[in-house]
């Protein structure tokens, strides 16, 4: 058909809002969404302890280095190579690199056995999986019991991980690479926050466990806890870009999505498919209208609406083809008032946005109605 085979002058998340509550690497998720039409709404749920001003991984690195570890697992790229940069600056980074040449070095997978490399070290060894469950399997067969183990926190809870070392015996030594703190703006959050719990965003993105735990515990702190959850439980997708980011949320009996490949570029992927798919479509006077976030696709063509006709046209949505009163379309109007004459104005700027007037019809003294095609009125009847 000429419709499939024309091309969206659009992207495929055009009209729909997102929430980014990353604080590292929040730009290029930002542009990779806005690229394939989203409208972003920046909220960054940590601050990140810079890693020359941390006390703590100061302090255990010197700890490391007068007293020996059995072993060191390296989990991430970014936060070995912080580390050692880190005791550079510090004076320490040769005396560290002597220390970790004398132990047993685990890399989680190839990209931190490269920045292993780089430093000039020899992992022992590498799994190809990037699992710290076989990590953990190959250290419980070597047997830990009395033996220290140092593992490079990044932030991440690995759940399990250190509890299951303690069992078998070890003494496990944590090296906080990274550590993040609550933003001292809370601005940001608490506004996405306010979108998330009114359905002003479409889904919300997590690319740390410490973020979502961040977010929701500032849910709790302003009251909004039980809304969040039943909005991300229903009508706003929460993305995770990993299962370990999403356990703070699965404790909540939140569902998420997430992408096979744990990368930004895959969870955008996954937003792609997730926000077109649980769009409304409904065939209305021989056009097809989808009804996205803030905006509607008219026959493939993009229409930018104002958020009092989106309101409206969600209304008239829930019941396509039955006719709507005014008193109900006022409610639905975010802060209308008693003014039924609100619900005329709001209709006339809603058919102007959507270039295509007999979409929604009037009925006299009754009310409106999505002008649904005859053929399909039977299957929308009982809605």
């Amino acid at each position: 058909m000429d419709d499939e085979q024309q091309q969206p002058d659009h992207g495929p998340l055009a009209g729909f809002t997102v929430g980014v509550t990353a604080a590292r690497r929040a730009d290029e998720l930002g542009a990779l969404l806005q690229r394939r039409g989203a409208a972003v709404l920046h909220a960054p749920a940590l601050r990140i302890v810079p890693l020359a001003d941390d006390s703590e991984l100061l302090a255990a690195t010197k700890q490391l280095i007068d007293q020996a570890p059995d072993v060191v697992v390296a989990t991430t790229a970014i936060g070995f190579r912080g580390w050692v940069e880190a005791a550079d600056g510090w004076g320490l980074g040769d005396a560290l690199l002597a220390r970790l040449r004398t132990v047993e070095l685990l890399a989680r997978g190839p990209k931190v056995k490269g920045a292993v490399r780089a430093a000039g070290l020899t992992e022992r060894w590498s799994p190809s999986s990037e699992s710290m469950a076989e990590v953990l399997d190959r250290l419980l067969a070597e047997g830990v019991d009395g033996r220290r183990v140092a593992v490079q926190l990044h932030g991440e809870p690995l759940p399990g991980f250190v509890e299951a070392l303690r069992a078998g015996g070890a003494e496990v030594v944590g090296v906080p690479v990274y550590r993040w703190l609550p933003p001292e703006d809370l601005g940001p959050v608490d506004r996405l926050l306010d979108a998330a719990v009114s359905r002003g965003v479409d889904a919300v993105t997590f690319t740390s466990a410490p973020a979502a735990v961040s977010f929701l515990g500032r849910a709790e702190e302003r009251g909004l806890l039980p809304g969040l959850l039943d909005a991300l439980g229903h009508d706003v997708l929460p993305a995770c870009v990993g299962p370990v980011t999403a356990v703070p949320l699965q404790a909540h009996g939140v569902d998420t999505v997430q992408p096979e490949r744990f990368r930004l570029g895959p969870l955008v992927q996954v937003l792609c498919q997730e926000l077109p798919a649980r769009a409304r479509s409904l065939p209305v006077a021989g056009h097809r209208v989808e009804i996205r976030g803030h905006a509607v696709l008219v026959d493939g063509e993009l229409k930018a609406v104002p958020p009092a006709g989106m309101s409206l046209l969600r209304a008239l949505s829930r019941r396509p083809g039955w006719v709507v009163p005014r008193a109900e379309l006022l409610r639905a109007l975010p802060g209308a008032g008693r003014d039924e004459h609100a619900v005329e104005t709001a209709m006339a700027r809603l058919r102007t946005a959507l270039g295509t007037p007999r979409l929604i019809q009037t009925v006299v003294k009754r009310g409106y109605r999505l002008a649904l095609d005859p053929a399909t009125d039977a299957k929308y009847a009982d809605d």
